[in-house]
């Protein structure tokens, strides 16, 4: 075998379409772009839609921030957390009693009703008004670390 018998696979090389070569070609006279109007006669940009107000302008923008870090909670509330048995509570009994659905979601515990009892709470954020409720029926409030766990986090 020498370099000039050499060839692609067939199938891989497609030829060009030669437009405007004459009718014997089949792609003579208006060479394939129908006859008249705009496109036949030079090139439109993309999304014009004839004058009419595109659909990239028509559509309001989004508009303010969304902090890309946001730090988000799944909220408990005290009334919840007083049906629960125990005397200490943390994300683990809270996820098992179905109190929190969603795995990864950070607790923050919130002040909505009473706790009867003194109770060790762990969460990752309490309101203002659960920590004095929990204070003051004898329990303690832990906040647990939200810093990410993990070989990413030490970079």
């Amino acid at each position: 075998m020498k370099p000039h018998d050499l060839k692609p696979p067939p199938g891989s090389r497609k030829v060009a379409k030669r437009v405007g070569r004459g009718e014997g070609s089949g792609h003579g006279k208006t060479a394939g772009r129908g006859s008249k109007g705009t496109r036949a006669r030079g090139s439109v940009p993309a999304g014009f839609e004839g004058g009419q107000m595109p659909l990239l302008r028509r559509v309001p923008k989004l508009k303010g921030f969304r902090p890309p870090n946001r730090i988000t909670y799944g909220a408990v509330n005290l009334d919840a957390l007083d049906a629960l048995p125990g005397s200490s509570l943390g994300p683990e009994e809270i996820r098992a009693a179905g109190l929190l659905h969603k795995r990864n979601s950070l607790i923050k515990v919130l002040g909505r009703g009473e706790i009867s009892g003194a109770k060790t709470v762990r969460a990752h954020a309490f309101s203002s008004s659960a920590r004095t409720k929990i204070e003051s029926a004898g329990g303690s409030a832990e906040v647990i670390s939200t810093a990410p766990a993990g070989p990413k986090a030490a970079r």
